[in-house]
C-alpha cells in the first residue's frame, strides 16, 4: 500500500504567498496556523490530527464547543467516535475528541476547530494530515480478486473431468484457498471504500502554554507565568518537606518535653540516694 504523509509545518509556512485554489478562488495567507492548505485528491483517504494547548479552565469548554459543532452538522456529515477528559493533577488536564466526517467538509471543520481554540486563548501546537492511496489499493485488490475468480473457474473445469481421488482432493484444497483469498480481498476493498466515504479527525488537548518562555509577542506574560510556575513548584516542595519531617520533629519535641518533666525528679532521687 502506497501511503503519503503530509506534516503541517505551520510556522515555517507563514511567509508563503497565496496559491491558486482549484475551485477558482485563492487560499488564505498562511501567516496564521489555521491556513492548512490541503486539497482533496481523488482516491486518497485523508486522516487529520490536531494538538492544542489551552489554559486549564478552557480545555473542557473548547472540547464541548468542538462536540457541539459536530452535532450541529448532523450524523450524516459528522459523528463523534471517541471522547476522553482526564484531570491528571492540579491545573493539568489531558483530553481527546475523535470524529468521522464527510470528506468534503473535513478541511473546513479542522480550520473552524483551530479558530475556536484561538478564541479560547489556546494555541495549535501540532497538526498532521496523512493520506493513503485507497483508490490504488482498491484497483490492486480488485485485480487480485479477478485473478482468483479466473483461477477458481479453471479449477472447476478440472474438477469436472478429474477422476482420481487424490487429484480431486488437491484441486478442492486449491479452490478453497482461492475462495478465501477472494473473500479477504472483498473485505479489504470494502474497508478501503469506507475510508473514502468518511474522514477520521482527532483533536487532542493539553493544558498550559504552547511553548513556555518563548512567546516573543508577550514577554511580560511569559515571565509572569514562569514566575508563578516557579513559585508553585517551590511551595509544593516546601509542603512536601513539611509532610516528611514534621511528624518526626513533633515526636522529638514531645520526647524533649517529657524529659524536662522527668529530669528534676530523677535528679532529686539521685541526690537522696547519695545523701
Amino acid at each position: 500500500m502506497r501511503a503519503t504523509t503530509i506534516t503541517a509545518m505551520l510556522l515555517t509556512l507563514a511567509a508563503c504567498s497565496k496559491a491558486p485554489d482549484p475551485s477558482g478562488g485563492t487560499t488564505e495567507d498562511l501567516a496564521a496556523p489555521t491556513g492548512i492548505a490541503v486539497t482533496a485528491a481523488p482516491g486518497v483517504a485523508f486522516a487529520y490530527r490536531y494538538a492544542f494547548r489551552l489554559p486549564p479552565a478552557q480545555v473542557a469548554r473548547a472540547q464541548e464547543g468542538h462536540a457541539a459543532a459536530c452535532e450541529k452538522l448532523g450524523i450524516a456529515r459528522c459523528r463523534i467516535t471517541g471522547m476522553r477528559y482526564t484531570l491528571v493533577g492540579e491545573n493539568d488536564v489531558q483530553a481527546m475528541l475523535a470524529f468521522r466526517l464527510d470528506p468534503a467538509i473535513a478541511r473546513g471543520f479542522g480550520k473552524a476547530g483551530v479558530a475556536l481554540v484561538g478564541d479560547a486563548k489556546g494555541t495549535l501546537v501540532d497538526a498532521e494530515i496523512t493520506g493513503t492511496d485507497a483508490g490504488g489499493e482498491i484497483d490492486r485488490l480488485s485485480r487480485e480478486r479477478a485473478q482468483a475468480d479466473t483461477e477458481t473457474q479453471r479449477i472447476d473445469r478440472q474438477l469436472a473431468t478429474a477422476t482420481r481421488a487424490n487429484e480431486r482432493a488437491e484441486l478442492q484444497a486449491q479452490r478453497a484457498a482461492l475462495v478465501r483469498d477472494a473473500a479477504s480481498s472483498g473485505t479489504a476493498v470494502a474497508e478501503q471504500r469506507d475510508s473514502l466515504t468518511a474522514t477520521p479527525m482527532t483533536f487532542t488537548y493539553a493544558s498550559g502554554d504552547a511553548i513556555r518562555g518563548f512567546d516573543a509577542s508577550a514577554p511580560l506574560t511569559s515571565a509572569i507565568d514562569t514566575g508563578i510556575a516557579s513559585a508553585q513548584t517551590t511551595f509544593a516542595v516546601v509542603l512536601g518537606l513539611i509532610g516528611v519531617f514534621a511528624p518526626p520533629a513533633l515526636a522529638l519535641f514531645l520526647l524533649w518535653l517529657l524529659w524536662r518533666w522527668i529530669a528534676p525528679h530523677v535528679r532529686r532521687l539521685r541526690n537522696r540516694s547519695d545523701a
